[in-house]
């Protein structure tokens, strides 16, 4: 049963900008391997419809790229969608004290650090992708339009 108010920094600012969303309650340890696939059947939703949020160094400055679970994250895509030349995932400290989010529950939405985002092409063909609500256990669908326009998002073609 979709869960109405959570309270992260990611649902209040759904809640300010107005944006239609569902949020859905789950529970996975974070670190069970192939994570994202437990998500998706604990919800019971195709796993193409969920994305994860990765943090990346990009030429030095961070970048997050928004990524389905079905798929890896292609750095070299994300570096030339960032305009850089290099990229690498970020140490999970950094991205954890720049996005405000601990590791499995790191939202694209409101991060502490506003950084440039690249959100993965295949969501564009999408009504509703799932991505984390800012908490660990608990995801949020909304219109892949509206996580683009709210982080000002980058489209390309960035998973493997």
């Amino acid at each position: 049963m979709p869960k109405k108010a959570a309270g992260t920094p990611a649902t209040l600012l759904l809640a300010k900008e107005r944006v239609p969303h569902t949020l859905y309650p789950y529970d996975v340890s974070p670190d069970a391997p192939n994570y994202g696939a437990l998500v998706a059947q604990a919800l019971g939703v195709a796993p193409g419809i969920l994305f994860k949020t990765l943090v990346a160094e990009v030429d030095g400055g961070l970048v997050v790229g928004v990524v389905p679970v079905t798929g890896d994250l292609d750095l070299k895509a994300l570096a030339q969608a960032a305009g850089g030349k290099r990229a690498m995932l970020a140490d999970r400290a950094v991205a954890e004290r720049s996005s405000g989010y601990v590791r499995g529950g790191i939202s694209p939405l409101a991060q502490r650090r506003t950084l440039p985002t690249v959100v993965d092409d295949s969501a564009s063909g999408l009504d509703l992708m799932y991505v984390s609500a800012g908490r660990r256990g608990l995801q949020v669908a909304l219109a892949p339009a509206d996580l683009i326009r709210l982080t000002a998002a980058t489209v390309a073609t960035i998973r493997t």
